[in-house]
């Protein structure tokens, strides 16, 4: 939908409400309308019982939430990384001549997918309590650090696959990935 139709869409739906809440002020102070059917509010569904289900009773406190587990996020983030290039590759629909820059590009990227493979390892599979400030800042500063080397070990690979495309893959590949505004192919492994 080009920005001109949005515009034109959003417009017309302010004009809607607009007009919607002009007529149904006009008409409550006029005294509403005099022989429409009056709708009744429909009552809440009623709450679950405990024992079918349903949330706490009397006061009882909800059961804890699961301990977070870094090593199954992590693991689940180098996975979708190794998806989105599969996908972008599959997007490309590279020619004979540009296999040679996406294989190199592609070596570099499972190199650093190994990489982060073996710090998912190293992750612990439960933390119960939030770290302390000074433990929040250290594993801020080693991602950070890691992204870098990440970043640093696919760019070259990366810069000649895009060198290596026609204007419309190039078009492709600029665009933002889908299902977020954080994740990024580029430089991720």
């Amino acid at each position: 939908m080009s920005s001109r139709n949005k515009i034109l869409a959003v417009t017309t739906a302010l004009v809607a409400v607009g007009g919607l809440a002009w007529l149904t002020s006009a008409l409550a102070f006029d005294g509403g309308f005099e022989g429409a059917p009056q709708v009744a509010q429909a009552a809440p569904p009623a709450a679950m019982p405990p024992a079918a289900g349903g949330g706490a009773a009397n006061g009882e406190m909800r059961p804890p939430r699961p301990a977070f587990n870094p090593r199954n996020m992590c693991f689940e983030r180098v996975a979708h990384r190794v998806g989105q290039r599969a996908y972008l590759k599959a997007r490309l629909d590279l020619k004979p001549e540009q296999t040679t820059a996406w294989n190199a590009f592609e070596k570099a990227s499972d190199d650093v997918s190994a990489k982060a493979k073996e710090r998912c390892a190293s992750l612990p599979t439960e933390v119960k309590e939030r770290p302390k400030f000074n433990e929040r800042m250290t594993m801020r500063e080693t991602m950070m650090k890691t992204r870098l080397d990440a970043f640093e070990a696919v760019k070259p690979s990366l810069t000649t696959l895009y060198a290596a495309l026609t204007p419309d893959q190039q078009a492709i590949f600029d665009r933002p990935p889908m299902g977020g505004h954080r994740q990024r192919w580029h430089g991720r492994g």
